[in-house]
């Protein structure tokens, strides 16, 4: 039996489970998520190519293009093959064809560049026909031929799967109907990063609304964190993995430039004050096993960009969604930081969303945060030195009399506010103590001068916060920017001493406690 065409291999793929596909022992053919018009990984990683084919076969895979090669030829064991190509400029188009006695098969229209892997939940999903401007974005959609997006399909599994069960959206040259239906924030991260590199850009989707983290993380990762039964377990989770094992595990052997992730909503119920733990071993994760999936050629740093949470409800006096913010940090408050090495994150709390026809929790300004996403990934994943991609942060707090004193790591932009800063008066703070207004006195190019006045007479502040709230101000109106007012300063708790440096605190519990 002789597969030839890359058409047949696309029907082949999307529409049949890949234990269907599996069943085909004599026909050569790529793995279910390779595809014409993919983007493939380009120099210094080099790309890895899988599929599957008679056992016994010896499959060799060669280039055709702006460059011509030939791999060496690899064994087909138990099924599968496997083939690591030498590094590849970016550029295009090339023909990649995998061949042994008697089959072949042949991808189209392939080009080389950076393929990033989009994740999360509602908000990573959420399609670009639904954002503000859609139609000025999607008209734009055929600049952009060398964008090119992915998308897997919903799957549960149980077991850790080889290969994606469904695809949703093969590889494709984007058009406005296609990009319509995809990730907007994926999108315009390809879109904003096509702009600076000027090559291609590849974009797997591959996200689920109302998913917590457990659901995105491997066994190991949880048992990091205390999450989940040993692997012994006489009753295994139900929920916990099931989308690690379905749609992200199966895209293991792809090499990858990097990652950004919309997720967190659904952990404001769920394991909330495990997130400083889950969060952080995800990405440590994920990390490891693509770097081992690639046979080393995905980085074992790879660069992992996410959004800190944006507003839900707007008269809510919750500190869920503060907290979760908080913990997307690792509960540093700012990335990249110790615990979170080569992590970058887009602010969206001053992106709230009123009267969004799709709930407040899902704003609309997915052009905003994807911008500032390609900052981060500007900085992070490219080196760029004179990128500003971080908001101001306080690297020291002084209590002093009825006054409280930030200073930020950076010049800032600051509107007079009296609500959004907040002290605590008595010791231990922490998120059942008495939180009272901090209004803005006074401020100069990097600090900030709190009046403390709210506290009773004989107390004086103890701790302060910024922004801990689901809705803390109105559409790019916080208190705190960068000097030239587009990177909002993210929240931060922290404990205020005479004369001391910033002490981030718990919130669920005080260091001085």
């Amino acid at each position: 039996m002789t597969c030839l065409l890359s058409v047949v291999l696309t029907l082949c793929v999307v529409l049949t489970p890949s234990a269907s596909v599996d069943s085909c022992d004599e026909c050569l053919r790529f793995a279910s998520y390779y595809g014409d018009h993919m983007v493939l990984q380009k120099s210094p990683e080099r790309a890895v190519l899988w599929g599957y084919g008679p056992d016994g076969g010896i499959v060799t895979v060669s280039l055709s293009g702006p460059v011509i090669q030939k791999t060496s030829p690899v064994p087909v064991i138990e099924g599968v093959w496997q083939v690591t190509m030498n590094p590849v400029d970016a550029g295009g188009p090339y023909n990649v064809t995998a061949a042994t006695e008697g089959s072949e098969a042949t991808l189209t229209d392939v080009l080389f560049g950076d393929v990033w892997l989009c994740g999360g939940q509602s908000n990573m999903f959420f399609e670009t026909y639904k954002i503000f401007n859609a139609s000025d974005e999607l008209a734009l959609a055929p600049n952009y031929s060398q964008v090119r997006p992915f998308k897997v399909a919903f799957s549960k599994s149980l077991t850790e799967l080889k290969d994606v069960k469904y695809v949703k959206l093969p590889w494709t040259v984007p058009t406005a109907d296609i990009v319509a239906d995809f990730s907007a924030l994926c999108w315009l991260f390809g879109h904003y990063m096509h702009d600076i590199l000027k090559y291609p850009i590849g974009l797997v989707e591959s996200c689920w609304s109302g998913t917590h983290i457990e659901m995105w993380s491997s066994a190991r990762a949880l048992q990091q964190c205390g999450l989940t039964q040993s692997t012994d377990a006489i009753i295994p989770s139900m929920t916990d993995s099931v989308l690690w094992n379905s749609m992200i595990h199966p895209l293991l052997n792809m090499t990858i430039k990097g990652a950004i992730w919309y997720q967190g909503e659904s952990n404001t119920g769920h394991n909330q004050d495990e997130y400083n733990c889950s969060f952080p071993a995800m990405i440590d994760d994920w990390r490891m096993a693509f770097h081992q999936g690639s046979g080393g050629q995905t980085a074992a740093d790879f660069p992992f960009g996410f959004v800190q949470l944006s507003t839900a409800v707007k008269t809510s006096v919750s500190d869920s969604i503060p907290n979760i913010r908080w913990h997307q940090t690792a509960d540093r408050g700012v990335v990249p930081n110790s615990r979170m090495p080569r992590v970058f994150m887009a602010v969206a709390m001053d992106l709230p969303d009123e009267f969004s026809p799709y709930y407040t929790i899902h704003p609309r300004y997915k052009r905003d945060i994807a911008y500032r996403l390609s900052l981060g990934a500007r900085a992070v994943a490219y080196n760029e030195t004179d990128v500003h991609f971080l908001g101001p942060f306080p690297n020291q707090t002084l209590c002093s009399g009825r006054h409280v004193n930030i200073t930020y790591d950076q010049v800032v932009s600051v509107t007079a506010s009296n609500e959004v800063f907040e002290i605590c008066c008595s010791a231990p703070c922490g998120p059942k103590s008495l939180w009272v207004p901090a209004p803005i006195m006074d401020w100069g190019p990097t600090t900030v001068q709190l009046s403390a006045s709210s506290c009773p007479p004989t107390k004086e502040a103890d701790a302060v916060r910024y922004a801990w709230r689901d809705w803390p101000c109105d559409f790019k109106a916080c208190p705190i920017y960068s000097a030239n007012g587009v990177l909002p300063g993210p929240p931060f708790i922290s404990d205020c001493y005479q004369g001391s440096n910033l002490q981030t605190i718990n919130p669920r519990r005080c260091r001085r406690c």
